[in-house]
């Protein structure tokens, strides 16, 4: 724990101008972000009496080491840097607002010829256009299939696309009229796209259009005495009608804006918003925060509008954001909405009418999503907590330990050996530290060995980044093998494993559990603790001890250090099967150089096989685009090196030589045997 008064910058160096500071922990990592129109008043503040400051405040100066800062010429450059920064590094001590569930949205890809309509989750795609997001993905599916009566859009995936055009005969969907059936030419791409362009002006809300139109045509049916034709456009309005009845009118206007509620309490607030277009209910989302810093609802708002709008432009960005508490700077707040949407955005509290009305109901919204929150939330910081100490207690720490680092080994039978470290901070996953090794030192099956050469390639990159740093040094580093260490001395981003663990565990029992304990002696780390964890009875074991540690089946040590051992395990397996895959499909091609990934499907795709492509010759490896002469000469001088391989057609048992890729060798090791599962470290 640092003293601030040991890094509080001298008087006068701070200037009066406005910018963004930065607060940096003793390894180098950016704990905190913040942004401020007078620098020296806000940066003094952090400096005054620990007995004056938040508790959350006193944490932060304490485990920070350093302090700098950024001159930026207005309060707009400063909020746009300060999210920069705050997306870039991930500041431990800066509010972070969670979804509080993944929402769905409605979808339509126009980035392809023949544009798809679908439910989709997750981060936005380039290309294309939302809908939403929606409480729940029944209700997409339920709009959806009311509008396809009227606009039919393909909603199959590709696969069932590529399969019914080579059928030549459509879906389902295409015999009843609910798809235009573009699979086999009933509809040509533009005509297609049209319709997808109908169904998205209809959904943004120009629905008046549409409906007047069908009305007319289904009045001049009903006077030529079409009357089935006239029943058909009656159906298709109710269709359209129901579709209209599911997003209520709140706002009479059509006014496009987006309502925020927030409802806190002194550790943590929910936010809830509600997307309105062309005045109805378009979706609508919540996030939960855990106030990690002295904040007010006025701050909460800042932060939120940040990261809801911060990669967003065009119509993304609302006319209207209608908010509980103007932030701090406003108008600074209000001209950067203004540079993403590229207009006019308003940023105001509502007083009165409709609009105030439709706030209270989000904020009744966000007051229910905190109460469900701290009711699941409450238990879990509670079990965590606990788990945490009882793993203290079992191993004899001094301290709980809020950083986890476990090790596993996968293979089979020796071969494509690897290794996993999974992270887990405060009893939960930090996934973006994961790591993987891909054991370098021998070949073949010794799980000791590799736990040995893992853990000592682990912490050599720590003790690195402590002689980088002024730290003590300590026995066993090669600073040439680590010259920069593992955080960036420029930006102060991340590099590989910078922050060592209070607590290391193995998979495995007695023996990996010695390994790892002399690979960290010979290193001279006497700070981290080892244990390991073995399956069979679920068994803790220290070093040097002859007898391991059981705890109890129903405590919460046990039930997160399974859920550490089981996410290494997990990671391992993945790594090595996506190595083992590589393997298998490796071709002389990939050793040719300058010859690419794309190049190498191009060739391979062009002359249909290896086979053909060795009796090439330079001028037709040319004809190839993108393949000049020097390299297809490299191509053609690796396959001449080439024996001539024996291989097994699967399906007719034909024996071939010299035969294409798509032809599987037989496994010679294991004599027909039937493929076995990777195994992980030994207990």
């Amino acid at each position: 724990m640092a003293d601030p008064a040991t890094y509080r910058p001298k008087p006068g160096e701070i200037p009066n101008s406005p910018g963004v500071y930065r607060f940096r922990d003793t390894h180098g990592r950016v704990v905190y972000v913040g942004k401020a129109k007078n620098l020296r008043q806000r940066l003094s503040s952090y400096f005054q009496d620990l007995a004056g400051l938040h508790p959350r405040t006193q944490t932060m100066v304490t485990t920070a080491a350093a302090v700098e800062w950024t001159v930026v010429g207005t309060e707009v450059e400063a909020l746009q840097l300060e999210y920069s920064w705050i997306k870039e590094y991930d500041p431990r001590f800066n509010v972070k607002y969670r979804d509080d569930k993944s929402y769905p949205s409605l979808a339509v890809t126009l980035n392809e010829e023949f544009p798809r309509v679908q439910v989709m989750r997750g981060p936005k795609k380039k290309g294309v256009r939302y809908f939403g997001p929606y409480g729940h993905a029944w209700a997409i599916r339920e709009t959806v299939d009311l509008l396809l009566r009227v606009f039919p859009v393909r909603t199959c995936s590709n696969g069932v696309f590529k399969a019914a055009k080579q059928a030549g005969r459509p879906c389902l969907l295409g015999y009843i009229g609910k798809c235009s059936a573009p699979c086999v030419g009933r509809v040509d791409a533009e005509e297609h796209r049209e319709l997808a362009d109908e169904f998205c002006d209809f959904m943004a809300g120009q629905t008046g259009p549409y409906i007047r139109r069908l009305e007319r045509a289904m009045k001049q049916a009903a006077a030529d005495m079409e009357y089935e034709k006239a029943a058909r456009l009656r159906d298709d309005i109710g269709a359209l009608t129901r579709a209209m009845e599911k997003n209520a009118i709140v706002l009479g206007d059509g006014t496009d804006a987006d309502v925020i509620a927030l409802a806190d309490d002194e550790l943590e607030a929910a936010v809830q918003i509600f997307h309105v277009r062309g005045g109805r209910v378009r979706g609508q989302r919540g996030w939960v925060v855990d106030k990690v810093e002295d904040v007010t609802p006025a701050d909460l708002v800042e932060h939120f509008l940040q990261q809801i709008y911060g990669d967003q432009r065009g119509d993304a960005v609302p006319r209207e954001v209608l908010v509980p508490a103007l932030p701090p700077q406003p108008d600074a707040v209000a001209e950067w909405l203004c540079t993403l949407r590229g207009s006019r955005v308003e940023l105001r509290v509502p007083q009165r009418g409709d609009k105030k009305a439709l706030q209270e109901t989000v904020l009744r919204n966000a007051q229910q999503a905190l109460v469900l929150h701290k009711t699941r939330r409450a238990g879990d910081l509670t079990t965590r907590s606990l788990a945490l100490q009882e793993i203290a207690d079992a191993l004899g720490l001094d301290t709980a330990p809020l950083r986890i680092e476990c090790f596993d080994i996968s293979h089979l039978q020796g071969t494509e050996v690897v290794a996993s470290m999974v992270v887990f901070e405060d009893g939960l996953p930090r996934k973006s530290e994961y790591r993987h090794f891909a054991i370098k030192s021998f070949e073949g099956q010794d799980d000791v060995r590799s736990m040995h050469e893992v853990l000592t390639r682990r912490f050599k990159h720590y003790l690195a980044e402590r002689v980088r740093t002024g730290e003590p040094e300590l026995a066993g580093i090669d600073e040439a093998e680590t010259p920069s260490g593992p955080i960036d001395p420029e930006t102060g981003k991340p590099k590989r494993f910078a922050y060592p663990p209070q607590l290391v565990v193995v998979d495995g029992g007695q023996p990996q559990v010695a390994a790892a304990k002399r690979a960290l002696d010979e290193l001279g780390v006497d700070d981290v603790a080892v244990c390991g964890l073995a399956k069979k009875l679920e068994e803790v074991w220290l070093p040097g001890e002859s007898d391991p540690v059981v705890l109890p089946r129903s405590s919460e040590a046990l039930y997160l250090m399974q859920r550490v051992r089981d996410e290494a395990h997990r990671f391992a397996i993945t790594f090595h099967r996506k190595k083992r895959s590589k393997a298998m499909t490796a071709s002389v091609l990939d050793s040719v150089p300058g010859l690419g990934e794309t190049r190498r499907k191009a060739v391979l795709d062009h002359f249909g096989s290896l086979r053909k492509l060795k009796g090439a010759t330079v001028e037709q490896v040319m004809e190839v685009p993108g393949i000049g002469r020097r390299t297809a000469e490299s191509i053609l001088g690796a396959l001449a090196g080439t024996a001539p391989r024996i291989a097994v057609n699967t399906a007719t048992g034909e024996i071939i030589t010299d035969a294409p890729d798509e032809i599987v060798e037989p496994d010679r090791s294991g004599e027909g045997a039937p493929p076995q599962a990777p195994a992980d470290a030994a207990e």
